[in-house]
């Protein structure tokens, strides 16, 4: 008995013929071949670029592609193949939401790979390895809590669940945890601020009301202040970006002023170089600049001279160091021109009754 093909693929099985079976196989075979290859084919191509370009955008791109795994593979190809034959309906949405939820899983995972490279960048962008980035890692955390959770709603939402319930009872517990952490949630949200807007960063010399100190760490709910005596000072940022907050790292320079005095017996000759001496001292110090000096005032027991010269640091040490060496050259000086320097003095004339 000779074998008839068309016979034999004619033969039905559950609703569908066995050249239906086959051409359902085929494009199976065929979808997951060409997926693979256009996996391939783009890495390989975006591997090419990437060596030509110094973006790391390529890069994420060759991340997020060969992330993909072969469930999507799998399940993309049996959904399409599957559109060629006949199969009961729990089966069809079988496939379909897990297909679905697969998709959703690699998009999720995308969007996270997102999150992660616009973390990178914005620390990145810093150029400082000084900067805490607790709240920048925060934020990421928070970003990729939120996009899990709406995931679930809209994957849920597909499966034919009602959500809205699920929606309203999330926005009355959203509602319910922030009224009770409103005072962590501010300093978190001043945290923020603090990283973005950056008013001082860590190893900032700044002054808040009446402390002042070394930023030491900038934390999620505080920041840390070595202050000068030793001890760390411990400041919610909520308290911080509601406070003026005096940063002397900001400095390029630094003013001077000050007032020294002389007798009143002291030469007009000598008073008139005092001026020349000054600037001859500051003009020594390499990172100090002269303003004016000027013979201010007749005080009550001197004569007083205005100094005002600028040091060229932002560092409190060295500020202090260029003080201590003009003024002991100020007063070597003095010495060396027979200038003496006024102290408190009283004179009392007495009358006396003839």
């Amino acid at each position: 008995m000779a074998f008839n093909l068309r016979e034999f693929l004619t033969q039905k099985f559950w609703g569908n013929s066995i050249e239906e079976y086959l051409l359902a196989l085929l494009f199976f075979i065929l979808t997951i071949i060409a997926l693979r290859v256009f996996k391939l084919a783009t890495i390989n191509k975006l591997r090419k670029i990437a060596v030509k370009t110094r973006t790391e955008l390529d890069d994420l791109m060759i991340t997020i592609i060969d992330g993909i795994g072969w469930p999507f593979y799998l399940f993309l190809s049996l959904y399409v193949s599957l559109q060629f034959i006949k199969i009961p309906k729990f089966i069809d949405m079988v496939v379909y939401y897990a297909t679905f939820v697969i998709v959703a899983y690699y998009v999720i995972i995308a969007l996270q790979n997102l999150i992660d490279y616009g973390t990178r960048r914005i620390i990145e962008r810093q150029g400082d390895k000084k900067v805490d980035t607790s709240a920048v890692d925060l934020l990421s955390k928070v970003l990729k809590t939120i996009l899990w959770v709406v995931a679930i709603i809209i994957i849920l939402s597909n499966l034919g669940y009602e959500v809205s319930t699920l929606i309203a009872g999330l926005g009355i517990g959203g509602v319910a945890i922030a009224l009770a952490v409103q005072n962590i949630l501010g300093d978190v949200f001043a945290s923020f601020s603090i990283y973005f807007d950056k008013p001082f960063r860590t190893g900032d010399f700044i002054i808040v009301g009446d402390d002042c100190g070394v930023v030491k760490r900038i934390g999620i709910k505080t920041t840390r202040i070595q202050t000068l005596h030793g001890e760390e000072l411990v400041i919610s940022n909520r308290e911080l970006t509601e406070s003026r907050v005096h940063n002397y790292k900001k400095m390029e320079r630094r003013r001077v002023v000050f007032t020294l005095g002389v007798t009143y017996d002291t030469p007009t000759e000598k008073l008139r170089k005092i001026p020349d001496i000054i600037k001859e001292v500051v003009d020594k110090i390499e990172l100090a600049d002269i303003d004016r000096v000027h013979f201010k005032e007749f005080g009550d027991f001197s004569l007083n001279f205005e100094i005002v010269y600028y040091v060229n640091s932002s560092d409190y040490g060295t500020y202090m160091d260029i003080r201590h060496e003009i003024n002991l050259a100020i007063k070597e000086r003095f010495e060396t021109e027979g200038i003496e320097f006024a102290y408190p003095t009283q004179t009392v004339f007495v009358n006396e009754a003839s």
